[in-house]
């Protein structure tokens, strides 16, 4: 799902969470679903909400997986994504269900403050850090409380065509071992004569390689910088389907955030402290200034820049790298199933901008949170506990998910990937008033890709960001890029691609 689409059903949640204040007192009815539900066995039966559907199956299963086991019956209840806070907020007054919920890391300030979410408190002998991925507890932290237990994940990463890279890295290892061999051979002719030398031929052409040599010099190949993936450019050859080397969608901010994931603060590590928000920066500029050059470089129309359609391009072989989802995965493993994708894939963590400015990512995590209006909380939180971290083993197999929790095997090398990634990402911040932050980050992007200059438009969007913040009038005090320190920054982008270009060409 595009962050276009998250958005919306943010902006849902953010729009509930403000009237859900308003109406606290109002009397809705408990929802059919649940009061048709029969209570049988004398067991307490606890409530969990959630919004996806592609959810149903794992969590009727793991419902009566631990009905079987524990002196509780979970049931779980799909509620529609509109005003979801709301609803929740007007059964917790009316009978305190239901006990827990499921609900994306970036509403749970929202949920806070409504009172529909408490800290939660495993079992006495459970470690949080030990169970869970650190970006995880981060995004379902607030104020320093953790307040949902991380469920699953998702952040972009670099996928690539591997096939195209065994077949470049067979050639490279075929040319060198021709070029020793020829250098060994041509000692050895002058003493052997024209027969040592045809012998000396055959053997070259026989030269096999083993898989494990193969690998190593795809990781070789694999590009660590964005510096390292135009040199890639320059020097592929590509074979004739091929139409780019890299492509991305360069209209959703989620696949762009990268560029800007480690200069521009938002909330602090979890999200939610307005007191380290910091967009406007030298390191930031001079970061969208390299994105804005990849315009030049890989020519991406923004109306040729959809995430599904380059996808499809990618399954039929016409680009090497792009920037994709953990959706992706599930995707391609189906098309390779129905004979629709011919080669094989794998992802790498997203490309730093140079040596000296790593990328972030953007990710977003979905919680399993205990309602601070239910009855239930410690049975709650134990059921939480065992959804997230312990029946986590065929969550993608079953949703197409990725689980948030430490240790998993998730049936498929690249969505370990992925996990590394969202390691290292930076969540979406929860914060209320930087809610349209993402809009409008996405059209600077997209100004700024089209020749906009990065240190206004990055000027005027903090302005913006922070005179909601603020409650008043916001002026930056503007960012002198001397002529020194952009010679700089671009001696030092020109010489890493030096260095890229010869150690290519060795």
């Amino acid at each position: 799902m595009s962050l276009k689409k998250r958005l919306t059903a943010v902006g849902a949640i953010a729009i509930a969470a403000v009237i859900t204040i308003a109406v606290a007192g109002s009397g809705r009815q408990v929802s059919e679903k649940q009061k048709d539900t029969v209570f049988t066995g004398g067991k307490e039966t606890l409530y969990l909400w959630y919004t996806d559907e592609t959810l149903t199956s794992y969590l009727s299963s793991a419902a009566v997986t631990y009905n079987e086991t524990h002196d509780v019956r979970i049931v779980p209840v799909l509620e529609s994504g509109l005003e979801y806070l709301e609803r929740i907020n007007q059964t917790s007054l009316e009978n305190g269900a239901p006990d827990l919920y499921i609900i994306s890391h970036d509403s749970l300030e929202k949920a806070c403050l409504a009172g529909l979410a408490s800290e939660v408190k495993p079992k006495d002998d459970v470690m949080l850090d030990e169970a869970y991925i650190g970006t995880g507890l981060q995004a379902a932290s607030y104020k320093d409380k953790v307040v949902g237990y991380p469920f699953y994940f998702e952040t972009s990463s670099l996928l690539y065509n591997k096939t195209y890279l065994e077949d470049m890295a067979k050639s490279q290892l075929e040319a060198e071992a021709d070029q020793a061999e020829g250098e060994a051979a041509q000692e050895r002719i002058e003493e052997a004569g024209e027969e040592g030398q045809t012998q000396e031929t055959e053997t070259a052409q026989d030269a096999v390689f083993t898989e494990e040599q193969i690998a190593a010099r795809v990781q070789q190949l694999l590009p660590a910088t964005i510096q390292d993936i135009e040199s890639f450019a320059d020097n592929y050859d590509a074979p004739e389907q091929v139409e780019g080397v890299f492509k991305w969608d360069v209209t959703d901010i989620f696949y762009n955030y990268f560029f800007v994931g480690n200069s521009i603060k938002m909330g602090g590590e979890a999200g939610w402290d307005t007191s380290q928000i910091d967009i406007y920066n030298l390191d930031a500029i001079a970061s969208l200034r390299v994105y804005q050059e990849l315009n030049q470089f890989f020519s991406i129309d923004t109306s040729d820049s959809e995430y599904e359609a380059i996808l499809d391009e990618f399954m039929a072989g016409k680009m090497v790298f792009t920037m994709a989802t953990t959706d992706a995965i599930f995707k391609l493993e189906q098309a390779k199933e129905d004979g629709l994708f011919e080669y094989d894939y794998d992802i790498t963590l997203t490309p730093d901008i140079d040596e000296n400015r790593q990328t972030r990512s953007l990710s977003m995590t979905s919680c399993v949170v205990i309602n601070g209006y239910s009855e239930n909380k410690e049975a709650a939180n134990d059921f939480a506990y065992f959804l997230t971290a312990e029946y986590n083993d065929i969550l993608y197999a079953r949703t197409g998910k990725v689980s948030a929790a430490k240790g998993v095997d998730y049936g498929y090398e690249p969505l370990d990937k992925f996990a590394e990634e969202y390691e290292k990402s930076i969540s979406m911040p929860k914060m209320i008033e930087t809610s349209n932050f993402w809009v409008k980050l996405e059209v600077v992007f997209s100004q700024i890709w089209n020749g906009a200059d990065a240190n206004e438009k990055l000027k005027e969007l903090s302005e913006q960001i922070m005179s909601q913040v603020t409650g008043a009038a916001y002026q930056e005090e503007y960012l002198e890029e001397s002529g020194e320190q952009e010679e700089e920054a671009e001696a030092e982008y020109l010489d890493g691609e030096a260095d890229t270009q010869e150690e290519t060409e060795e």
